[in-house]
């Protein structure tokens, strides 16, 4: 009996020890399981908020580097550079798809911009320019306000401003060519590789053997604008006469081009207010001169200090070596390598005007 009592009792020692080493088991394994699961969930949390930032940080990271490199490659044409889908443009075969989401984005705008880039490095060597051209600016939301250079007025502020300079802070020039006399098809392929933006001013008289040249010129983004039908010298002629050259050319550049011109240069740049109310008549809103002259050889100023200023408009013309002392590629390396030398970027006129 004495050793039935002393099992019996070992036995319920021994099955206290185990009630308690199974239950301290189960609630650490429970606690554990209920921490784990915590911990997991706030780590979730603060992972997707790293996550976040990480996105953000890399992406800024992404537009600094590549723009970075960008403007590397820009510095001069003889630097090396990928052109436009080369392999630099394109992932690795094999490699991983492009991201999507904010961070594909930016990095496809980037992609984008370095290759516009690579592009205009290299058409500045093929081109001969010493330089590679500025990239111009994004053009105003909203255009400022034109008004009569001092000087320039005829009595009347309601007329179609005259003016040489576009009011702007941005280091810009703008580039014009009037008449038309020289339809050299390699200007418009130099142009559209080199990606300036110009205008035209064209006189019928010199352009009406060739519409076609100005049409392919237009399809290029080169807006047309009117330069009078003989190119006469205007303050010596009547009102009536001034309004034939002026609104004469505006009925046919609508007929062969689809657009009636807002802009509007005399010949020479001469005028009186019998001009500019004859401009007026027919559909012109503004008068632009010019602050500079580009010749293949040399460039002419109208300012004092002989130099260019934001928002200059400069003059070329269309010629050949007929009439100047080289071609029009000759005349756009020559005004080209001025303008990006004093560290200028050429706009286009009518997203200021």
């Amino acid at each position: 009996m004495h050793l039935v009592r002393q099992n019996g009792k070992h036995g319920q020692r021994n099955g206290q020890r185990n009630g308690q080493r199974n239950g301290q088991k189960s609630g650490q394994e429970s606690g554990r399981g209920n921490g784990q699961e915590g911990g997991q969930g706030a780590g979730r949390g603060n992972g997707r908020r790293r996550h976040r930032f990480r996105v953000r940080a890399t992406g800024a990271l992404l537009l600094v580097a590549a723009l970075g490199s960008g403007c590397a490659a820009e510095g001069g044409s003889g630097g090396a550079a990928h052109p436009a889908g080369g392999a630099q443009g394109r992932p690795a075969a094999g490699g991983p798809a492009q991201a999507r989401g904010p961070a594909g984005a930016l990095s496809a705008y980037v992609q984008k911009v370095r290759a516009a880039r690579a592009a205009r490095v290299a058409a500045a060597r093929k081109w001969g320019l010493k330089l590679t051209p500025l990239p111009a600016p994004a053009p105003p939301r909203t255009k400022p306000e034109i008004t009569f250079r001092k000087g320039f007025e005829v009595g009347d502020d309601s007329l179609p401003p005259v003016f040489t300079t576009v009011p702007t802070k941005e280091r810009i020039v703008f580039l014009t060519i009037d008449d038309g006399s020289e339809k050299d098809p390699e200007l418009l392929k130099m142009m559209t590789e080199l990606d300036i933006p110009y205008s035209a001013f064209l006189s019928d008289y010199v352009t009406s053997d060739d519409y076609g040249y100005f049409e392919r010129m237009q399809g290029r983004g080169v807006v047309l604008n009117n330069h009078t039908l003989n190119h006469r010298y205007l303050p010596g002629l009547s009102y009536d006469e001034q309004e034939k050259e002026i609104c004469g050319q505006q009925e046919i550049m609508e007929k062969r081009f689809g657009k009636r011109p807002r802009l509007f240069r005399p010949p020479y740049g001469n005028y009186n207010g019998d001009t500019l109310r004859a401009a007026r008549s027919c559909g012109v809103e503004a008068v632009p001169l010019w602050s500079a002259e580009a010749f293949p050889d040399h460039m002419e100023w109208r300012e004092w200090d002989r130099d260019l200023h934001p928002g200059d408009i400069v003059l070329t013309h269309f010629r050949g070596k007929a009439d100047w002392k080289g071609t029009m590629p000759d005349m756009i390396r020559q005004v080209m390598n001025v303008i990006t030398a004093k560290g200028y970027a050429v706009a286009k006129l009518e997203d200021y005007v």
